[in-house]
C-alpha cells in the first residue's frame, strides 16, 4: 500500500508534464495523437500528403487572413496593418512557402471598375508585406475577384465584401531547403520547434552568465 501511495505523486507529475509539454510534432499533424507526427513526416516524403495543403489549413487557422477596406478605397487602416504584421510574422517561419493575395469588392460600381479596385487592394497588401521584409518573389500573381465572390449577397455597400484574402499557394522553386520535391527538412524543423516549451523559471543564472 505504501508503494502505491509513493507512486501516486509520480503518476500525477507525469500526467501534468504530458499535458503541459506534449510530444514534439503534435501540432504538425493537426490531430494531436501520439505517433501521428512521424506518420505525417513519412507521408510527406512519399508524396502521400500535401504539405502545401496542410500549411494552408494552418495559416487559415492561426492567422487572420482577411483585410477589409473602406468604400472605394485601397488604403490600409490601423486594423489592416495589424493583421498584416501578424501575417508577416507567420510567413517568416516558412521561407520556402509562397502566398497569393486575392482582392474583392462589394457590388457598388461597374464590373470593370471593381475588378481594377480589387487589383489595387491586392497590390496594397503585397506592398505592405514587402515593407515588412517578405520577398516579392514569395507573393504570387495578384488575383482580383472584383464583386464576383461576395461574403454577403447585397447590391449595396458592404464592408465585409470589401476585402483581400491571403492564401498559401505553394513552394518557392529552387529554394535550397526544398530537396527534390521532398519536404522532410521543412517538416523536421517544425517538428522540433513544436516541442520546445518556453521556460517559466526566473532569476536563475546559467553557467557562464551573470
Amino acid at each position: 500500500m505504501k508503494r502505491y501511495l509513493a507512486l501516486a505523486p509520480i503518476i500525477a507529475l507525469a500526467a501534468c508534464s504530458w499535458e503541459n509539454y506534449p510530444e514534439a510534432g503534435r501540432d504538425v499533424d493537426r490531430n494531436g495523437h501520439f505517433g501521428y507526427a512521424t506518420a505525417n513526416n513519412a507521408g510527406i516524403q512519399t508524396g502521400e500528403k500535401s504539405y502545401t495543403l496542410d500549411l494552408a489549413h494552418r495559416f487559415a487557422d492561426e492567422v487572420n487572413t482577411t483585410v477589409n477596406f473602406a468604400f472605394n478605397s485601397a488604403q490600409l487602416d490601423g486594423e489592416a496593418r495589424a493583421i498584416l504584421r501578424q501575417q508577416a510574422d507567420w510567413i517568416r517561419q516558412f521561407p520556402e512557402v509562397r502566398f497569393r493575395v486575392y482582392g474583392h469588392t462589394d457590388a457598388v460600381g461597374s464590373e470593370n471598375f471593381n475588378y481594377a479596385l480589387g487589383k489595387r487592394r491586392a497590390r496594397a497588401i503585397v506592398a505592405y508585406l514587402s515593407s515588412l521584409g517578405i520577398g516579392r518573389d514569395r507573393l504570387e500573381a495578384l488575383v482580383s475577384r472584383g464583386e464576383t465572390q461576395p461574403l454577403i449577397v447585397t447590391e449595396g455597400r458592404e464592408r465585409r465584401n470589401r476585402r483581400t484574402v491571403t492564401e498559401v499557394s505553394g513552394f518557392v522553386k529552387r529554394h535550397p531547403t526544398v530537396l527534390d520535391g521532398k519536404y522532410a527538412e521543412i517538416v523536421y524543423r517544425d517538428y522540433v520547434a513544436s516541442g520546445q516549451a518556453a521556460t517559466v523559471l526566473t532569476g536563475i543564472a546559467v553557467d557562464g552568465e551573470d
